[in-house]
C-alpha cells in the first residue's frame, strides 16, 4: 500500500527569529530519546541549518530549545493563531507523530494532533553549541564552522553530524515506506497518535491507535526543519550538500507519497494565510 506522509513544520516562534541553535541536552526533551545516541533530546528547536540567502549567506530556521533557558520556545501569538486557524485541515484517520520538542508538541496540539513523540524525529544534537547563535559561532569557531558547513562528515561541535541526522532520518523513512510503524514496530502492532484528539470521558489518556497499514496509509508528523530537509534529500535521492539549499517555512507541508526507494515530492505548502 502506498504510504502517504505529511510533514508540517512548527509555527513561528521567538527563538525562530533569533537564528539560534537548539539546546539538546534539554532533560525533558532527552527522556524520550535516550536510545538515539548523539541525537537523543535534539528535539528541542529548529537544528538552526543553514541554508542560503540571495547572497549566498547561511541563513538558518531554529528553535532555541527548552524555553527557561532561552526564552523563546513556546509558540509566539501569531503562529498558534495561524496554528489554531488550520486545525480542521487533517484527514481523521491519519496517524500522528511529533518531533520531541516543545514547540513542535504546541504546534501539535494547536493543530488537534494526538500526536505521539518519536526519539528518531529529533533533530540533530548541537553539542557545545547548543543555544548559541549562528553569528556566535562564526565569530567564536570560523574555521569549525566552515568544517561542519562544507564536511558532512564533520561534527566540530561535538554533537551528531550531517551524515549521522540523514542515516537516521533515512531509516525512518524507508521503514515507513516498508510496511513498519513509525515507531519501529511492525505495521500490524503499531500504536502512534491520531488526528483526532481523545475524549475527556476516555479513560487512557493515549488510547491504541491502528497502524498505518490498518488505516489508508496516511501519516502526519509535525517536525524540526531539518527533520523536513533531511526526508527531502533522502525522498530525491540527492546528495547531502543538497540539505543546505532547502529552506523551511513555518508552519509548511512538505508531503511525500510512495515507499521505499521510491517516493514523490510536494514541498513547501503554506498551511496558514500569509495574513496575520
Amino acid at each position: 500500500m502506498t504510504t502517504r506522509l505529511m510533514l508540517v513544520s512548527p509555527a513561528m516562534n521567538p527563538a525562530l527569529r533569533e537564528a539560534r541553535f537548539p539546546h539538546t541536552d534539554d532533560p525533558a526533551a532527552t527522556a524520550a530519546g535516550a536510545a538515539t545516541g548523539p541525537a537523543t533530546g535534539a528535539g528541542t528547536g529548529a537544528g538552526a541549518r543553514p541554508s542560503t540567502g540571495p547572497g549566498g549567506e547561511p541563513r538558518t530556521e531554529t528553535g532555541a530549545g527548552p524555553g527557561a533557558r532561552s526564552g523563546g520556545d513556546a509558540l509566539d501569538a501569531l503562529g498558534l493563531r495561524q496554528a489554531e486557524a488550520v486545525r480542521e485541515h487533517f484527514p481523521a484517520t491519519a496517524i500522528a507523530y511529533v518531533s520531541p520538542s516543545p514547540r513542535c508538541r504546541r504546534t501539535a496540539e494547536a493543530l488537534g494532533l494526538h500526536a505521539k513523540p518519536l526519539p528518531a524525529l529529533a533533530p540533530c544534537a548541537m553539542g557545545r553549541w547548543q543555544g548559541r547563535t549562528l553569528d556566535e559561532v562564526a565569530a567564536a569557531e570560523p574555521d569549525a564552522l566552515a568544517s561542519w558547513l562544507s564536511d558532512p562528515a564533520s561534527a566540530p561541535h561535538g554533537g551528531e553530524s550531517l551524515l549521522e541526522l540523514l542515516a537516521r532520518t533515512a531509516h525512518w523513512l524507508d521503514a515507513l515506506g516498508d510496511g513498519v510503524a513509525s515507531d519501529g514496530a511492525p505495521a500490524d502492532g503499531a500504536t502512534g497518535g491520531s488526528a483526532t484528539p481523545p475524549s475527556p470521558t476516555t479513560p487512557s489518556a493515549t488510547p491504541p491507535s491502528p497502524s498505518p497499514r490498518a488505516t489508508d496509509g496516511r501519516l502526519i508528523a509535525v517536525v524540526e526543519p531539518d527533520i523536513v530537509r533531511a526526508c527531502a534529500v533522502h525522498a530525491l535521492g540527492a546528495p547531502p550538500a543538497a540539505f543546505w539549499r532547502i529552506d523551511v517555512r513555518p508552519l509548511t507541508a512538505t508531503e511525500l507519497s510512495g515507499r521505499a526507494g521510491r517516493w514523490n515530492l510536494l514541498s513547501g505548502r503554506p498551511l496558514h494565510s500569509s495574513a496575520p
